[in-house]
């Protein structure tokens, strides 16, 4: 399958960057369409076609006409923002809706062998009861964002019943990792890092005992590949083609904090603010579809938490 042809969308991103790279080292070729609204051109690869565009414009169609089709079309480009999409559901939906169905539209037209759709494990199950969550838990995501990405999960079953669109669905955990931006619309690690570089104090949101699974880029990654290739199973149930992409392992945010100061050998002082209004207090996915593929994470909590600082430490210092 080596050198099939790939679209990611995002592929400016934080994660849709690596993806796009790993692909591009196995010897695809990879388009990469962003509309750079979050992403960076520094994020790029070289050696993939880049198309500044929306998900939503029309003219997605015009790139897969070029490319006359593609094999497999990754599709992380997404508003992940959860407190916009409660201040603005609607601008959330133009992108994680209407931009969803407009790349699925492409897909179903010219012929796509396999999509590959970023959903969340941390929203889709609201505050399940079973932690570590599987896949067949109930779907309560308590907001937009949420919503938007169950909806999609909920049309691609259609396509794949209907049309017989092949997909995956993957439901990350919080991913971290090199290239996580700090400055902008960033996870906490990116912050802690960017703080402990400064020497600024750690601002934590509530008592911080709320606790969530991090996940590696590359683990992510990995897990991406993966599933770009292995038989998948009849589309039944919407879980059926639905992977959690988790360590199983649950870790506080002061326990996170904890992490990071062991990993660098260094000390700040923590904040504390008020907890955020309908922030989520715990989420851990059970990832025990993928490990069952012979996907397992390769990266611990205090590597990858290095690797990230290690990062941000460097391009900081070029700048």
């Amino acid at each position: 399958m080596n050198g099939r042809k790939v679209l990611v969308t995002g592929g400016a991103g934080f994660i849709g960057s690596h993806v796009a790279q790993a692909h591009l080292g196995r010897g695809d070729r990879v388009w990469l369409v962003d509309d750079l609204s979050t992403g960076k051109r520094e994020n790029l690869p070289a050696g993939a076609e880049f198309v500044h565009l929306s998900v939503n414009d029309p003219g997605l169609d015009d790139v897969f006409c070029a490319a006359g089709g593609f094999d497999l079309v990754n599709h992380h480009a997404a508003q992940i923002d959860v407190r916009i999409s409660v201040d603005d559901p609607r601008r959330d939906a133009r992108t994680n809706v209407d931009g969803f169905l407009n790349v699925a539209e492409c897909a179903r037209r010219h012929g796509t062998r396999r999509v590959i759709f970023v959903s969340s494990g941390g929203v889709v199950y609201g505050e399940p009861e079973v932690r570590p969550t599987p896949e067949g838990e109930p779907k309560l995501p308590r907001s937009p964002y949420g919503v938007s990405k169950l909806a999609a999960e909920q049309y691609l079953f259609y396509y794949a019943n209907v049309h017989g669109l092949e997909y995956a669905a993957v439901r990350y955990s919080n991913v971290y990792g090199p290239r996580q931006d700090p400055h902008g619309e960033a996870g906490v690690v990116a912050i802690f890092c960017s703080r402990l570089l400064a020497g600024t104090p750690f601002t934590i949101f509530g008592d911080g005992e709320q606790t969530r699974d991090y996940v590696f880029v590359g683990d992510v990654v990995a897990a991406n590949l993966l599933l770009a290739d292995v038989p998948l199973a009849a589309p039944t149930t919407l879980d059926a083609r639905a992977f959690n992409v988790g360590t199983g392992v649950a870790t506080s945010v002061n326990g996170l904090a904890d992490a990071l100061l062991r990993a660098k050998g260094r000390a700040v002082t923590r904040q504390y603010a008020p907890a955020r209004p309908g922030e989520l207090q715990h989420s851990c996915l059970d990832a025990g579809k993928l490990r069952g593929l012979d996907w397992a994470p390769a990266v611990t909590l205090e590597q990858g938490l290095a690797a990230t600082y290690d990062f941000i430490a460097a391009k900081e210092a070029s700048a």
